[in-house]
């Protein structure tokens, strides 16, 4: 004969929080760490940290210091700002929350901060059932905890959030150089991409900077719009006709890509000389891009006058 698991009110468990589950949970701390696979040992209650006791205090398998936050009812912003306060105050690596109703913006909370943050940090159901006339039990499910998924996640986050500030950085420092030298981006703001372009005085026809980690270019590309394809590639194939003389006045060779199969086509010359994380080699990458956007523009601009739509 098999049993029904039903559901017991937690506070004809535990009727007090801190003085009744707080008290049983030091007492039987083995119930955690099989919930939360860990070997917490060196259980203390209510320990300080600062002017506030966080509720139970422990050790996992290497030292690291462990605090447990108990709340018996559903989670909330107060209980989510006592974790965070309690773990830098006694500059702790693993939190334990544990709640009777974990609230979905917590789950989201929790699961941003082990992506963000090199603590740990476990979100925990806490629920009282028995069987038939059994006695009460507890059951505590893991909702969130850290991963090594998530770890990296949250590095590849970082990584792109410190990739914006430098391209910024980057176009920031290369507008303020070309001021001198040419009127063409004279109008346009830096921005976090890897690219700023400026019109031709024709639709659908940039000039272009572009930069990655280790080289930048400049390049012409052609995009009238959607529902514009064959006309994109007219205006490509009417400028690669005069390839030979563009090259001429560019005074080097350039990419002619026509990107069949795609929208847009582009003409471009790679600078290899570094990129937005060669920072201490800036000052001649951006030199020589300012360059050869001015011998860009001025190759091409005669060609472009004379297109006709």
């Amino acid at each position: 004969m098999i049993g029904r698991l039903q559901r017991v009110p937690l506070r004809e468990v535990w009727k007090h929080e801190a003085r009744n589950f707080t008290t049983w949970l030091e007492d039987n701390i083995d119930v955690l760490n099989d919930a939360v696979d860990l070997q917490l040992s060196k259980v203390e209650r209510e320990k300080a940290a600062g002017t506030f006791n966080v509720d139970l205090v422990a050790e996992d398998q290497d030292g690291n210091l462990v605090i447990i936050e108990n709340q018996l009812e559903k989670s909330n912003h107060d209980h989510l700002g006592k974790l965070v306060t309690y773990l830098t105050a006694l500059n702790a690596k693993i939190a334990i929350w544990i709640v009777a109703d974990p609230r979905p913006e917590h789950v989201g909370a929790l699961a941003w901060l082990n992506e963000s943050s090199s603590a740990s940090f476990y979100l925990l159901k806490i629920e009282g059932v028995r069987i038939g006339d059994s006695e009460s039990a507890p059951l505590l499910t893991l909702i969130t905890g850290p991963s090594e998924e998530a770890r990296e996640a949250g590095e590849a986050k970082k990584e792109l959030a410190e990739r914006y500030v430098i391209r910024q950085r980057f176009w920031e420092s290369l507008l303020e150089r070309s001021k001198g030298k040419t009127k063409l981006f004279s109008n346009i703001s830096p921005n976090q991409y890897g690219w700023i372009g400026t019109g031709t005085g024709v639709r659908g026809i940039s000039l272009l900077y572009s930069v990655r980690q280790n080289d930048a270019q400049v390049e012409i590309y052609i995009d009238r719009g959607k529902d514009f394809d064959e006309e994109n590639k007219t205006i490509f194939d009417k400028l690669s006709q005069s390839k030979t003389q563009i090259e001429a006045v560019f005074e080097d060779e350039l990419q002619w890509q026509r990107l069949d199969g795609r929208r847009a086509c582009r003409i471009r010359k790679v600078l290899d000389n570094g990129g937005y994380r060669d920072e201490e080699k800036w000052p001649q990458v951006q030199d020589a891009l300012i360059d050869a956007m001015i011998r860009q523009e001025k190759a091409f601009k005669p060609h472009i006058a004379k297109l006709k739509f």
